[in-house]
């Protein structure tokens, strides 16, 4: 009997062991297994924009990128050019966004990729509440996104 026993607690302590993940940088969210923030984000408020114009825009960033050193490969679309960016979300909440790009489309109305831009390059904190997902910057300009995948 305690044979059985002791082969059963190894086979759990073994098994455990083999589930544990890889050290992650200090504070980092391990999000290759986080799919509440790898997820496709669709815009739903911005500044004076009504919802109405983000959904005619596209507006959204995309977070299911690849995922290296806690960091996440992103782009975002609000309605001309795809911009391509860098992203290191943190446990209390911080986020650094970096690395950011664009195509160069000159397109007629690109109010909201002009104010999107402005605000994004500054975001430095990010919420996560069940299905939403918001980012703010120092000033306290905020951006309200909807997960794509939620009905």
């Amino acid at each position: 009997m305690k044979k059985l026993l002791l082969s059963i607690f190894t086979i759990l302590v073994l098994q455990m062991l083999l589930n544990c993940s890889s050290l992650m940088p200090e504070n980092s969210i391990n999000t290759a297994k986080n799919p509440h923030l790898q997820r496709e984000w669709m815009m739903i408020a911005f500044e004076n924009f009504t919802k109405a114009d983000l959904i005619k825009m596209n507006a959204k960033i995309n977070l299911t990128g690849s995922a290296k050193d806690g960091k996440i490969h992103g782009n975002a679309f609000v309605g001309c050019n795809n911009i391509f960016f860098t992203s290191e979300f943190k446990n209390n909440g911080k986020v650094k966004i970096s690395g950011i790009g664009s195509t160069e489309k000159a397109c007629q109305d690109m109010k909201l990729e002009n104010d999107f831009s402005k605000t994004f390059k500054n975001i430095t904190n990010f919420k996560v509440e069940g299905h939403f997902l918001t980012l703010t910057d120092p000033q306290g300009n905020s951006m309200k996104f909807i997960a794509a995948d939620w009905d």
